[in-house]
């Protein structure tokens, strides 16, 4: 199937098939479509935290607006962002690229000098504004390779963020969460959703043209 096939086909499930697990295969293919999504200045400033522990799904329910969908899903992916930039941080993520180029660490040293200091005069609350939005990207190449492999996903951010921060350990690593992505198989039955017609913004209203 097309791209665009696949993007009508998957709608947010409303309701798992909590009997079916998606394949460690197709978890993994979901998990490099959101490693490999593009990011500002290449700093890939959060991380997936993939949740498949049942008991650890069922701690994270206190605080969803939907506790059944995380509960009955197969996993749950938790798309944490870092809480702030650092000059370590950029310096890292800089080797690691030089590293693997098989260039001398300091090869783009004049570029990261100029985001250090972009960010040097920004806040915290500036910092994970925009690492934040950074991981939608991802979010959003997570779900479409999910629905090419036919794995039925919903996108959350009716949660509690400090409950899965804490469950997690997120503060100890640096990071916030964002956005949840439920995986699974939908039940048809109780999935309100899936007889539904998908529905859209017209393409006329949608697009405004220049």
């Amino acid at each position: 199937m097309s791209l665009l096939e696949d993007l009508n086909w998957r709608h947010a499930v409303k309701a798992y098939d909590s009997t079916k697990k998606v394949s460690e295969q197709d978890i993994n293919k979901i998990l490099e479509a959101a490693r490999l999504a593009p990011t500002s200045s290449g700093l890939q400033p959060f991380r997936v935290i993939l949740v498949e522990n049942q008991e650890l799904k069922e701690k994270m329910v206190k605080g969803a607006l939907n506790p059944e969908v995380m509960r009955d899903c197969s996993h749950v992916l938790v798309f944490a962002a870092w809480d702030s930039y650092s000059n370590e941080k950029i310096d890292k993520v800089y080797d690691h690229h030089t590293d693997v180029r098989e260039l001398p660490r300091g090869r783009f040293s004049s570029y990261t000098d100029q985001i250090k200091q972009i960010y040097g005069a920004q806040t915290p609350e500036q910092h994970f504004a925009h690492t934040a939005r950074q991981s939608y990207i991802a979010l959003g190449l997570a779900m479409a390779q999910a629905a090419e492999l036919k794995v039925d996903s919903t996108p959350a951010e009716g949660f509690s963020n400090e409950v899965v921060d804490e469950i997690l350990g997120l503060r100890e690593l640096g990071l916030k969460s964002v956005t949840l992505l439920y995986l699974g198989y939908r039940d048809t039955e109780n999935d309100w959703l899936s007889h539904m017609k998908k529905v859209r913004i017209p393409m006329e209203e949608f697009i405004i043209r220049k």
